[in-house]
């Protein structure tokens, strides 16, 4: 006759140390129990594991056990607990949503906000784990949300944002977030510092001007492709070699290269798609490596500008078109897709995506992305799709390229 098992959790806590697995397995051998999970984690240097195993009744109610582990444990300086865990599962659910928050500083009144939001709406905090110490701290959540209740918990966490200073960011926790395969950045004031066409002006003498038509038709007050019309008219005249000097110097936005390193890691294809000029990005996207490249072509003759661009107009419309093209020379679903941009040309694009994030974005778009971020590095897309400081950086010494540049209290 078979006897009948009952579930004991054993639970380790304490100075972590070398040998507190291994002295805890070889009592737990010598009373024959049977393995059923394993979690430990160490937290600066205070380590708590626990060990769930299957035994009979008579060893689980028993003094043997209990004593035996208590006396290998305590040996190492460290205490044990023991109990029977029959109603729970052994392997827990996973959990449905990420919440990542990032901050400079994260104060423990804006993280305390997020966690009263989140028990409000019922809402259990399975992991927290740290993602990032620079160039943002950052801190990853786990979380177990009810039925129905995910829109509100977006909505919420966006308010506490706002009110906290930080960034909080709501992704579904599945294979989905780990999929992702292609990503797509918009050029000017997102992998870049500032707008090309802006420098193209001043060459031209009409920055002033063509600064105030970009900021309007980013907003989404403005038509882009009348605007982009109207901006590029200033531009008559200039010579070639204008082209190619601001071309050379393009400033990347911080973090830029190892987002993109990472990236190229990962396996993902990487592209750009702008509503600037080819001729000033390509060079650019040459340099980085890039897969792809969309972007308006500026109309030249006998070695001048004409004021006029020529072939389809890279605007809202085309940038999702883009990142459509892109996904299907890839042979990436468009779930798979990630796009980062920061103004109301990039609305479509953004929608059109598996994940659409808004980076120091204009109003307009950040009421439709999926996360946005407001610290003016780069890399902190990276803590969104599920990569890790430590990750980023293990990678990079590993190639001989880790380096860390001091960045100014604010």
């Amino acid at each position: 006759m078979t006897v009948p098992k009952v579930s004991v959790l054993i639970t380790v806590t304490g100075v972590d140390q070398p040998g507190v697995t291994s002295a805890l397995f070889q009592v737990l051998s010598s009373h024959k129990v049977e393995l059923l999970n394993v979690e430990q984690v160490v937290i600066r240097g205070r380590l708590t594991l626990g060990v769930l195993v299957s035994t009979t009744p008579e060893v689980a109610e028993g003094d043997a056990l209990r004593t035996d582990v208590a006396a290998a444990i305590h040996a190492k300086g460290l205490d044990a607990t023991i109990e029977r865990s029959d109603d729970l599962p052994i392997i827990r659910e996973p959990s449905t949503h990420t919440i990542v928050v990032l901050g400079r500083p994260i104060t423990a009144e804006a993280f305390g906000a997020v966690a009263q939001e989140v028990a409000g709406l019922g809402v259990n905090i399975d992991v927290i784990r740290g993602i990032s110490d620079y160039p943002v701290t950052g801190l990853e959540m786990r979380v177990s949300v009810p039925p129905g209740v995910g829109g509100q918990l977006q909505a919420a966490l966006t308010r506490v944002a706002a009110d906290a200073g930080v960034d909080v960011a709501v992704e579904d926790y599945s294979l989905s977030r780990r999929a992702k395969r292609l990503i797509v950045f918009d050029v000017d004031s997102t992998l870049i510092q500032g707008e090309v066409i802006e420098m193209l002006a001043a060459r031209a003498g009409a920055q002033d001007a063509v600064a105030a038509i970009t900021d309007a038709a980013m907003r989404g007050e403005l038509d882009f492709a009348a605007s982009l019309h109207q901006r590029v008219a200033t531009l008559a005249g200039l010579p070639v070699e204008v082209v190619e000097e601001v071309a050379s110097q393009l400033e990347l936005t911080p973090g830029a290269r190892t987002t993109l390193r990472t990236l190229r890691r990962l396996g993902f294809h990487v592209g750009v798609v702008s509503g600037g000029f080819r001729q000033v990005i390509e060079p650019l996207a040459d340099e980085l490596m890039l897969d792809f490249v969309a972007a308006n072509k500026l109309e030249i003759v006998d070695g001048k500008l004409t004021g006029r661009v020529v072939g389809p107009v890279i605007d809202r419309a085309g940038k999702a078109k883009a990142l459509r093209d892109f996904a299907a020379q890839a042979g990436v679903p468009m779930e798979q897709t990630v796009a980062v941009g920061d103004g109301a040309n990039d609305i479509d694009m953004l929608a059109a995506a598996g994940l659409g994030v808004a980076f120091n974005a204009k109003p307009a778009l950040r009421e439709v992305a999926d996360a946005s971020l407001s610290y003016p590095y780069l890399d902190t897309v990276l803590f969104i799709l599920g990569v890790t400081r430590g990750e980023i950086e293990a990678a990079d010494a590993l190639d001989g390229v880790r380096r860390r540049v001091e960045i100014p209290p604010e």
